[in-house]
């Protein structure tokens, strides 16, 4: 099976860079960069870390719902955090598992302390489905004699 490595080289090659915000940035910022880069979320890196991940739901549930202003509301006051990352070397299927297991939409991958990528759901079931539509190929290639 494939590591996250080898999904982000994926998303690189297709321009897809990963966008991160600091967490005293207001959260009218996060979501301008969101829009522009028309992300779901963003990796919120302080001293370099990751520190944790700011999405759309962050926002819906905990500046809508509750009335708050996103204006004068800071990134650490509605992000999720403790982060929870993994290595690059991960296989999807246990990135899939962490991501079940944590409720996570979004997996930030670590190498040496420093962020290199962030992976959504949507990546893993996307790589998920391709290898299982090659391995039924192979199966029917095997099958039919061929």
């Amino acid at each position: 099976m494939k590591t996250a490595a080898h999904l982000l080289k994926l998303k690189v090659l297709q321009n897809q860079h990963v966008h991160s915000i600091d967490p005293d940035n207001m959260v009218l910022d996060a979501l301008k960069v969101m829009a522009e880069k028309n992300v779901g979320a963003l990796a919120v890196i302080e001293n370099g870390q990751v520190v944790g991940v700011i999405s759309e739901r962050d926002y819906a549930r905990k500046i809508v719902l509750q009335g708050r202003s996103s204006a004068g509301t800071p990134v650490r006051d509605i992000m999720s955090f403790p982060v929870v990352t993994v290595s690059a070397q991960q296989c999807i299927e246990h990135c899939m598992a962490i991501m079940t297991d944590s409720h996570l939409r979004h997996l930030p991958v670590v190498e040496n302390g420093e962020l290199i990528g962030l992976l959504s759901m949507g990546d893993l079931v996307k790589e998920a489905t391709l290898e299982q539509a090659e391995l039924i190929r192979q199966l029917e290639h095997y099958i039919r004699g061929h």
